[in-house]
């Protein structure tokens, strides 16, 4: 790979740069190392949280600056982040995820500077999300969203239908759409497709799990099949789905969070991975299950039609019969038709969703914004 980026110095700020991060922080990752094999230098800037040194190992490639909350952790209010972002003397910022502190330092940086700023919602315009917690959302906005969205050099959407949401919300039509990039594919096992299905996570009300444990009460399953839930989540959202498992029989268990060769090895074991979703941006879990070759049991919301189109994924409701019906037909499939699906998932992983890919496109992403504001920096020391 090239090294287009090379001597440029690429802020990426978020909440969490750690597994509270869920899949922002799984893009957040494999974005800073794009920038580094591009050439760039990346900066990580994020709010401390409990797993921040712990989970730090993994942006290993980017300079890390952390900053201490005042106040709510889910405002985000850290006073020292604008001037974090201000000494670094970054050529582009690119804010991951909207509705915290992060997009209000990030605005007033770009502000002070006028340099290239990109923003990627991650799906957080979702009209789902958007509905829940209006009067707060409301705030965001007129306390400093709506100056995000405006000083923004180019907003980013992981889809043509976020594109959509994101025009929505911000009255902007010239959205950058780019997909998150998978892990780097693995050869997958030679095995059978076995009887267990896997969800990983975060436990939240979005994701839709307690329809899903229902629909796999309901399903007509082969004897010896599992439903593996492992994630982390809020603790009345894990409470909640504990106590509707616990009306179970048994075959469906939730084993908390899962990171790194435990999370390979339990994908690795998967007939399918799940994800019934209400709202996603462009969901991690699904590249991951297709880098492994694992095909995917998924909803329209999770934003992937190629999964469909392709083979990859199977297409599931939102209520639990019509869950329990896209798991009976996923066990009922004759092994030759899920290795094909196996194929196609693992196709999809190598070609559109490959690191290689989008990096390329990132790399005239960034050039073409940093270009931009550079070309009107001079034209205003002109005038």
């Amino acid at each position: 790979m090239t090294a287009p980026l090379r001597g440029l110095r690429i802020g990426l700020v978020t909440a969490s740069a750690s597994r509270l991060g869920g899949g922002v922080f799984e893009a957040v990752v494999a974005q800073h190392r794009m920038i580094a094999a591009l050439g760039g230098e990346p900066h990580v800037f994020a709010l401390r949280d409990p797993y921040s040194a712990e989970d730090g190992t993994r942006l290993d490639r980017a300079h890390r600056h952390l900053f201490e909350i005042k106040g709510p952790r889910q405002v985000g209010f850290a006073p020292s982040l604008l001037r974090g972002l201000l000494a670094a003397d970054l050529d582009c910022l690119h804010l991951h995820g909207v509705w915290m502190y992060p997009s209000a330092a990030a605005a007033a940086w770009a502000g002070r500077t006028g340099k290239a700023y990109v923003v990627s919602p991650h799906g957080m315009l979702d009209p789902w999300i958007t509905a829940r917690g209006r009067w707060k959302k409301a705030l965001a906005r007129l306390g400093y969203e709506r100056l995000s969205w405006l000083r923004a050099s180019r907003l980013h959407a992981l889809t043509r239908r976020e594109a959509d949401d994101v025009a929505r919300e911000t009255g902007r039509r010239d959205s950058l759409v780019i997909p998150n990039a998978g892990p780097a594919t693995r050869r997958p096992e030679s095995r059978s497709p076995g009887s267990t299905v896997v969800y990983i996570g975060r436990i939240h009300p979005k994701k839709n799990l307690a329809a899903l444990v229902k629909g796999w009460a309901l399903a007509r399953r082969p004897g010896g099949a599992r439903l593996v839930i492992a994630g982390w989540g809020e603790d009345d959202h894990v409470a909640a789905l504990r106590g509707v498992l616990a009306s179970t029989d048994g075959s469906a268990q939730f084993i908390g969070p899962v990171y790194g060769r435990e999370k390979e090895r339990l994908i690795a074991t998967a007939r399918f991975v799940v994800l019934p979703s209400h709202s996603e941006g462009l969901p991690m879990a699904m590249l991951e299950a297709w880098a492994a070759g694992v095909p995917t049991i998924m909803t329209a919301e999770c934003n992937l039609p190629e999964g469909f189109g392709d083979g990859a994924a199977l297409e599931t409701g939102y209520i639990p019969a019509d869950i329990a019906l896209c798991l009976e037909r996923g066990f009922a499939l004759p092994e030759p038709d899920w290795r094909a699906m196996s194929i196609a998932a693992s196709g999809l992983a190598a070609g559109r969703f490959s690191e290689e890919t989008v990096a390329s496109e990132w790399a005239e992403a960034y050039l073409q914004v940093i270009g931009s504001t550079s070309r009107e920096a001079v034209c205003d020391d002109a005038a």
